[in-house]
C-alpha cells in the first residue's frame, strides 16, 4: 500500500520554493497493553479528577495552567494562547547549510520522509543532488501548528529526510552528571579493549540482524493463549558473572567472542518451526 502523507510543506531557500509532502519514516512495533477491570475484563476509562475536591471534572470545565512555583499556576485562556501562536504557513525556511558531521545525534528528536509534491519534482531533485555533492545538510525552521520547529533536511540516495531537532537548551550535557574522576588507563588494558572492539566490528549497519525479542515472546504467548494452550513460564536465565578485574573481564570477553565465531561457522542452531522470528502487527 502506498504511503500516505501526514502533512504538506513548502521548502524555501533564497527565491526557490519547493512544494513537498511529509511522510512518517518509522512506526513503532512495540507491544501495547490495555488496562482492564480484573473482575469482568472490560476496558477501564480514564477520567480527570480534581486533586483538591476529588470531583470528576468534564473536559469542557478544564483550563490550561503553567506551574511557575510548586502548587502555584498562571492560568491561560484559549484566546491568550492563540494570540501567542506564530504564523502556520507550513513553510520550511532554510537558514543555512552545514556539514552533517557537525550535528550531534543527541539533537535528533524525530525523523520523517520528505517527498516532492505536484510541480516540485525537478527543484526537489536539484536540491537533493546539490546537497549530496556539497556534503552539506540544511538547517531551518518549520512553521506549523502555531509554532516554529527547528529542523534539518538531509539528502539520501533515495530522497530527502526531514529531522526535527531539539533546541540547545533542551539538550543536557555531562556537566549535569557525575562522570567520576579521570581514571589512569594502562597500555595493556587499552590494547585489550581495542582488540575486543576489532572483534565486534562490522563494516555496515545491518538493523535487520536485530529483533525485539520481548515483542516476539509476547506475541507468541498471545497466540498460545488465544489457541487455549497451557502456558508454562520458562525459568529465568542465570545472572551474568560479575568480574571485577578489568583485564580479566576483557580477556574473558575476547575468549567468548572467539567461541561465538566458531559456533557461527558451524551453522545456526535449529529452532522450533513457526515459533521464532514471527512478525505480527498489533496496536
Amino acid at each position: 500500500m502506498p504511503a500516505r502523507a501526514t502533512a504538506s510543506a513548502t521548502v524555501s531557500f533564497g527565491l526557490v520554493s519547493i512544494p513537498t509532502k511529509i511522510y512518517a519514516a518509522s512506526k513503532s512495533q512495540s507491544v501495547h497493553f490495555n488496562m482492564l477491570h480484573e473482575k469482568d475484563k472490560s476496558r477501564i476509562k480514564q477520567q480527570y479528577v480534581c486533586s483538591t475536591c476529588g470531583e470528576v471534572v468534564p473536559r469542557d470545565e478544564t483550563v490550561k495552567g503553567y506551574e511557575y512555583a510548586r502548587g502555584q499556576y498562571v492560568v491561560f485562556t484559549n484566546e491568550e494562547l492563540q494570540a501567542l501562536e506564530q504564523k502556520s504557513d507550513k513553510t520550511i525556511e532554510i537558514e543555512e547549510f552545514i556539514p552533517i558531521q557537525q550535528v550531534d545525534p543527541v539533537y535528533f528528536e524525530k525523523s520523517q520522509l520528505l517527498g516532492p509534491d505536484k510541480g516540485g519534482h525537478k527543484a526537489y531533485a536539484l536540491l537533493r543532488r546539490a546537497m549530496e555533492e556539497s556534503g552539506r545538510v540544511a538547517l531551518g525552521r518549520f512553521s506549523t501548528r502555531g509554532k516554529q520547529q527547528l529542523v534539518l533536511i538531509r539528502p539520501t540516495a533515495d530522497g530527502l529526510m526531514l529531522h526535527g531537532l531539539y533546541y540547545a537548551d533542551e539538550v543536557r550535557s555531562f556537566d549535569d552528571i557525575d562522570s567520576g574522576d579521570d581514571a589512569a588507563i594502562k597500555e595493556g588494558e587499552l590494547e585489550l579493549a581495542q582488540q575486543l572492539i576489532d572483534q565486534l566490528t562490522n563494516d555496515r549497519f545491518e538493523p535487520a540482524r536485530y529483533e525485539d525479542e520481548y515483542r516476539q515472546a509476547v506475541l507468541e504467548m498471545v497466540d498460545r493463549k488465544v489457541a487455549g494452550e497451557e502456558v508454562v513460564m520458562a525459568p529465568q536465565g542465570e545472572e551474568r558473572e560479575q568480574i571485577i578485574d578489568l583485564v580479566a573481564a576483557l580477556k574473558k570477553s575476547l575468549a567468548d567472542g572467539d567461541d561465538g565465531k566458531q559456533r557461527a561457522k558451524a551453522g545456526p542452531a535449529k529452532v522450533e518451526p513457526g515459533r521464532r522470528g514471527r512478525s505480527r502487527k498489533r496496536a
